[in-house]
């Protein structure tokens, strides 16, 4: 069956399929690994505003992937954000920068001046 037209209206089944898979990994982790998880998860969707599904899929994975590895070695939630969960978000987030909408914006307005400035020369 050809899904490239699903994909263009649902978007990609691999990305829904990666993400049931992180939701359940999360799902197994113990519950104040879950927790920490949901936590940060929900203040790298706010503040990250990713906007590309591939991008934040793989961010997800990323984190659940540390949570597990830290849960298996019995690695203190504290030891793995430290004392300031904010910056500790904050800068996780920044190795998915190319996924955030910003950057969109930053090339349409850097578009619109270019443009701009072309039309005051003529």
């Amino acid at each position: 069956m050809n899904t490239g037209w699903i994909e263009k209206v649902t978007g990609s089944l691999e990305q829904k399929r990666s993400y049931r898979q992180y939701k359940a990994r999360k799902a197994s982790l113990p519950t104040p690994y879950r927790d920490a998880i949901d936590a940060l998860e929900r203040y790298l969707t706010y503040f990250g505003a990713i906007s590309v599904g591939g991008v934040l899929v793989k961010m997800l994975e990323d984190l659940v992937e540390l949570f597990e590895q830290s849960a298996a070695d019995r690695t203190p939630i504290r030891g793995i954000v430290g004392e300031d969960p904010v910056e500790f978000a904050e800068e996780f987030v920044q190795n998915y920068a190319d996924g955030q909408w910003i950057n969109k914006e930053r090339t349409r307005l850097a578009k619109a001046i270019e443009d701009a400035e072309k039309g005051e020369r003529s």
